[in-house]
């Protein structure tokens, strides 16, 4: 029978978020909801994508953010002045928002996994 920490890792095995590999973050004997799974993530830094070279920069802000509308906001958001702005900062913002965005998705899809965790560990007993 397999472990509790075997049953999450082999959940979090099918979350596909693009830049984000769940399983890199996450200690498995550590986490009991979804926000356990997000805070493991957010502190490990898993979130954090830095999209490098101008050339990649500008093709990723030309797929997803043609206007430069969304990837500048988020950078006043952030505090940046114009002079910290380059293609490879606004590229990496935007990527960085949309790993969590796609990760978040996943919020229903992982609590409900780990109730039912919880119900069989209940049954268990």
């Amino acid at each position: 029978m397999k472990t509790r920490a075997e049953k999450i890792e082999e959940f979090l095995r099918t979350i596909n978020v693009e830049n984000l590999d769940v399983l890199n973050c996450v200690d498995t004997e550590e986490v009991n909801s979804y926000d356990d799974v997000y805070e493991a993530i957010e502190e490990s830094g898993g979130f954090d994508v830095e999209i490098i070279y101008y050339s990649a920069a500008m093709e990723y802000l030309s797929d997803n953010d043609n206007s430069l509308s969304d990837s500048l906001e988020l950078a006043e958001e952030m505090g940046y002045s114009v002079g910290d702005l380059s293609s490879e900062v606004l590229a990496s913002l935007l990527a960085t928002q949309k790993v969590r965005e796609d990760f978040s998705e996943y919020s229903s899809e992982i609590e409900n996994f780990f109730d039912d965790l919880e119900d069989e560990d209940e049954d268990e007993e």
